[in-house]
């Protein structure tokens, strides 16, 4: 019986070290996948980055709109290349990464750029990225966009 026991700890013993390999090893790919990420939006190669994303992916945005909002790759290129238009310098600057499970990370960032009239704006941001399989398929962003204008009608 004693043997049993010990045999029946030792499995656990390996199969839980295992689990934590694994779940350290999808951290490390997560974070790498980041930082590929954020030297693609710094370069200002939005297809790159577009194709880190799912072919379609859930996106939470203020500039989207409220509520989950599906976004294709190509719309993603098309949203960054008109930001870039008015923001020719465009720059993330990622301040930390915050692992949380497997599949998702954290990612606590400052935008920054400046207008062509010479305007400059500089935004705190924090991103939720679901990634599977490693492919970015939930993007879930939050920022204060209370100073924004908005129009009621």
């Amino acid at each position: 019986m004693k043997k049993i026991a010990t045999l029946f700890l030792a499995t656990f013993t390996i199969i839980s070290c295992n689990n934590q390999n694994q779940k350290n090893l999808g951290n490390e790919n997560n974070e790498k996948l980041v930082k590929q990420y954020f030297e693609y939006f710094n370069n200002h190669q939005w297809s790159k980055m577009a194709d880190m994303y799912a072919e379609t992916s859930e996106f939470k945005d203020p500039s989207l709109g409220q509520g989950i909002v599906k976004q294709t790759r190509q719309q993603i290129v098309d949203k960054y290349t008109e930001l870039n238009k008015v923001f020719p310098n465009l720059h993330d600057k990622v301040i930390q990464t915050y692992p949380s499970g497997d599949k998702h990370i954290i990612v606590e960032f400052v935008s920054t750029g400046t207008a062509s009239d010479n305007s400059k704006f500089e935004l705190s941001i924090c991103t939720i990225l679901t990634i599977e399989n490693g492919i970015i398929t939930k993007d879930f962003t939050y920022y204060d966009n209370f100073n924004e204008e908005t129009t009621g009608e």
